[in-house]
Formats: C-alpha cells, sequence, structure tokens
C-alpha cells in the first residue's frame, strides 16, 4: 500500500476545492455528522455526503461520497473534501477515494471551513 502524506495546507485554494469544502460543510451542519465529505469527479459533477451510522451500515462520510459518485457512474476523482474535528483523515476513508484516483488530493478542514491538511 502506498504511503499517504499530509502536508500543510496552503494559504488558499482554490475555487473548486473551495466548492467542495461548502459542500462538505453544509451536508455536516445540515445532519450534525461527526464528518461531512464531498468529491469532485473527473467530469466536474460533486458528491457530498456525511457519516452513516447505521446498526447494519458504517462508512465514513468520504466513503459515502465516493459510493454516491461512483454509483452515479464517475470514473475518477479530481478531489475530495473531509470536514471533520480529527487529526487527520482516516485510513479506510483515503483508501476508499483513492481506489478511484491514487493521485486525488483529500482535503481535510475543520468546521469553520479552514483547510488544515492535504493529504495525496
Amino acid at each position: 500500500m502506498a504511503e499517504h502524506v499530509e502536508a500543510v495546507a496552503p494559504r488558499e485554494i482554490d475555487s473548486e476545492d473551495a466548492k467542495i469544502v461548502t459542500l462538505a460543510r453544509s451536508a455536516r451542519a445540515r445532519t450534525g455528522a461527526a464528518e461531512g465529505a464531498a468529491v469532485r469527479d473527473t467530469d466536474g459533477r460533486t458528491y457530498a455526503a456525511t457519516t452513516v451510522a447505521l446498526p447494519s451500515l458504517r462508512l465514513t462520510a468520504l466513503q459515502a461520497a465516493v459510493a454516491a459518485a461512483v454509483s452515479s457512474g464517475a470514473e475518477g476523482l479530481e478531489a475530495a473534501a473531509v470536514v471533520t474535528d480529527a487529526d487527520s483523515v482516516d485510513t479506510a476513508s483515503i483508501a476508499a477515494a483513492h481506489d478511484l484516483t491514487a493521485t486525488a488530493p483529500i482535503l481535510r478542514a475543520n468546521a469553520r471551513g479552514d483547510v488544515l491538511g492535504i493529504t495525496t
């Protein structure tokens, strides 16, 4: 398995990445979930989701967003964003995004939308 590195976030992110951070924040705020996530596929379409914690189904927010993208026909990802209180994006979430595109950057943001790190 390839090693994943989280880099210090740039001072500014481009408008397309800011959009997926906003979508992830909105999804999390709307449901009160532990995490919110959004992905942008290689066609520019976006998908947002939150943590799924049912007795019979458990998905991280990013796994759920990747599942939504795949079920809609996405063949790859340009980028992903996770809004979380955690200090890092968990390995299962990273693996789900990188199953589609191994080089897709994953932005980790706090509830205010500040990007705190980028996993590559």
